[in-house]
């Protein structure tokens, strides 16, 4: 059996990876910022983050993207390509989303872990960095999990706006020879195995970060 565009939809495959992964990295850090800091005290900060956090959550990934696409080289006067625009716009819209998880999980530390820390006099920002944001890992992980193979799936957006993605690929192969089962399943069998390779990631992860938690809570108790 031949398997014609194979290179194609192989490199598809490969641009999709890399654009979820990027705007996946970028995206968390996005939202922990975001999300930590609409739980500051400081009034400003809060509204920054809302007001991030509600708009790119509230507007369309198509219109996001077109915007970021052209507008982002015309505000900027540098011809950017497609890619980097796109990694842009999907990283501030997954990261709206993961800020919720953010600011959610850290909510859900005791706040017990928060006072001792206050009385072992640490600041707010080694607070976060040393017990908070460690502990609140194994609560955000399962959602930003589910965000992230939403991500990988809305990745296939930029098909739209010239990148050759895998679902750019598999539209070339059926234009060029008409079996819409074929190419299309093809892709379809490739989004399945790399949203269970992310599954499996991310299951790991978070068995890690269990026993890390567990780990902090006896040297906590001692």
């Amino acid at each position: 059996m031949t398997f014609p565009f194979l290179d194609e939809l192989l490199d598809g495959a490969l641009m999709t990876v890399e654009l979820t992964l990027l705007s996946a990295v970028f995206g968390f850090i996005l939202a922990l910022v975001a999300g930590t800091a609409m739980l500051s005290r400081i009034g400003v900060l809060r509204v920054i983050a809302r007001t991030y956090t509600e708009v790119f959550r509230g507007a369309s990934e198509v219109v996001i993207l077109y915007v970021f696409v052209f507008g982002l080289p015309i505000w900027l006067g540098l011809d950017l390509g497609v890619f980097v625009p796109a990694v842009v716009a999907l990283s501030l819209n997954i990261g709206g989303y993961m800020a919720e998880v953010v600011r959610g999980a850290v909510q859900a530390v005791p706040h017990g872990q928060t006072e001792a820390a206050v009385a072992l006099n640490m600041s707010p920002t080694l607070r976060l960095r040393r017990i908070i944001v460690p502990q609140a890992m194994v609560n955000m992980l399962p959602p930003i999990n589910v965000l992230t193979v939403q991500l990988l799936k809305a990745s296939a957006l930029v098909s739209i706006i010239g990148l050759q993605d895998l679902t750019a690929a598999a539209n070339g192969a059926v234009e060029n020879t008409g079996n819409y089962a074929r190419y299309y399943g093809e892709a379809l069998i490739a989004y399945y195995i790399i949203a269970t390779i992310i599954n499996r990631l991310f299951r790991l992860t978070e068995r890690g970060a269990r026993r890390g938690r567990g780990d902090l809570g006896v040297a906590a108790a001692r």
